[in-house]
């Protein structure tokens, strides 16, 4: 074996290697700094930062000042955005989330909202080992709401079985007096009754759950309806959320309210005008007289079959899909892209895919039966899928548009809608800004004008050429 020279050299000293790094964090400093989305990133980058001091303060003002705040911690892989939404109107409490939910800002939320309200809801996110525990600590919360285990940060955690033990310290921290509040229809959910000693109430569409849900009927756009029974009430409950999977949200909620006092009618009557969450099967009225379902805010395989569940049931002239990169899918992704082409072939009559893996999804899906005019494989080009679509709607059309968060196939969603949409960035890492408040939306040079911003994620450059 041929030994080259670089293979023998020695390691650069950690000192060297910082100090190699600082010209390159320098450059993403002035590159962010020049455009108003980029200075709100090294805002938002820099309050982070505060998060072993906020930590600390906020443990402490919840221990004493804030201890008779009732804190309703809702956690899950997947539909906590919703839940916690579901819940605080459940309540009768302002919607008001933070702008994100973890470090700097659950700490300051905890600051703000316990000691002053008798109650107060919480969604919180994790990204990697050891963070829910010591998010367990600042909140110490009286109710958890799990929502789900999913696929979702199934490398970054560990595997599922890792998430679910990160998961479920939030559960493991509820007092003896508390509340644990448990998708009784997700098995590693539900196990998680062995892991407190407070009070467990299950929610689902299992005879088994305290709170469930039965006769679900899609009223499409406007929302669901369906009946909900717990321990001898019952209710009929209309809701503007659509999806079978958008009925766990309610049901949690219904659940927490019961717990509180709240009649179940009228627990049932608050929930009814919740809208759906930004990206989260979403749906918007397009001027062409068809229909956008916007579902491109996470895209793990479990929500992708979810939103195209709901695509397959939505009454249609013709159906449309977009989609983009399944998010961390667990085995080998070749079998598991061409499957999702597959169904979507059986689903829709148009279909536009976008990513790293577009020849799988075409493979799938012509072999299903999509004539090949019918299948499009654009590569990263938005501004393409964009033209497509555009050019394709007609009245009484339904076009579901579903991506991961860093592909921002909002932009898509955002074209259709008329908005000016002229950045191509192949990926983007902006934590706190989304595209339809990104001050470069509409320019052209968006991905040059923060060319070093993500040295370590990405490497800018032309649009892929479609596959």
């Amino acid at each position: 074996m041929r030994i080259t020279q670089a293979a023998v050299l020695p390691p650069v000293p950690p000192q060297r290697a910082e100090r190699m790094r600082l010209p390159v964090r320098l450059r993403r400093f002035a590159e962010l700094a020049r455009s108003r989305v980029g200075r709100v990133e090294l805002l938002y980058a820099a309050f982070n930062k505060a998060w072993p001091l906020l930590s600390a303060v906020a443990t402490v003002h919840r221990r004493w000042l804030g201890r008779r705040t009732k804190v309703v911690a809702v956690v899950g892989s997947f539909g906590k955005t919703t839940a916690a939404r579901c819940v605080a109107a459940a309540l009768g409490l302002p919607e008001r989330q933070p702008r994100d939910n973890c470090r700097s800002h659950l700490a300051l939320a905890v600051l703000a909202r316990t000691g002053w309200r008798g109650a107060t809801v919480l969604e919180v996110g994790i990204d990697h080992p050891g963070q829910m525990a010591s998010y367990a600590r600042v909140l110490r919360p009286d109710v958890a709401v799990v929502t789900s285990i999913g696929s979702e940060h199934g490398r970054s955690l560990g595997g599922r079985a890792a998430t679910r033990r990160e998961k479920a310290m939030m559960v493991r921290a509820l007092p003896g007096c508390g509340l644990a509040v448990l998708n009784g229809d997700d098995p590693e959910v539900a196990a998680m009754r062995g892991d407190t000693s407070a009070a467990v109430v299950t929610f689902g569409t299992e005879p088994w759950c305290d709170v469930r849900a039965s006769g679900i009927t899609l009223d499409f756009p406007r929302g669901m309806r369906f009946r909900v029974e717990a321990g001898g009430e019952a209710a009929e409950v209309t809701v503007r959320l659509c999806g079978r999977e958008m009925v766990y949200p309610v049901l949690a909620a219904l659940a927490v309210a019961r717990a509180a006092g709240v009649p179940l009618a009228e627990a049932a009557a608050r929930v009814a005008n919740v809208a759906p969450a930004p990206g989260r099967l979403q749906r918007v009225a397009l001027p062409v007289g068809a229909t956008l379902v916007r579902d491109e805010f996470k895209s793990t395989l479990e929500t992708v079959h979810a939103a195209l569940d709901l695509l397959e049931a939505v009454p249609a002239r013709r159906r449309i899909v977009v989609l983009g990169d399944v998010s961390e899918p667990e085995g080998s992704q070749g079998p598991i892209y061409r499957a999702l082409g597959a169904r979507v072939a059986a689903i829709a009559d148009y279909a536009v895919f976008l990513g790293r893996k577009t020849s799988a999804y075409r493979s799938g899906a012509l072999r299903a039966g999509l004539p090949p005019g019918a299948v499009a494989a654009v590569g990263h080009d938005v501004a393409l899928a964009s033209r497509l679509v555009r050019e394709r709607l007609r009245p009484g059309d339904v076009v579901l548009v579903k991506g991961r968060d860093n592909e921002r196939l909002d932009r898509i969603s955002l074209a259709l809608m008329g908005r000016d949409v002229r950045c191509t960035r192949p990926h983007c890492y902006f934590l706190k800004t989304r595209c339809e408040g990104c001050s470069l939306l509409s320019r052209e040079d968006a991905a040059q004008r923060t060319r070093y911003a993500f040295p370590h994620r990405e490497a800018i450059r032309a649009p892929a050429a479609p596959a």
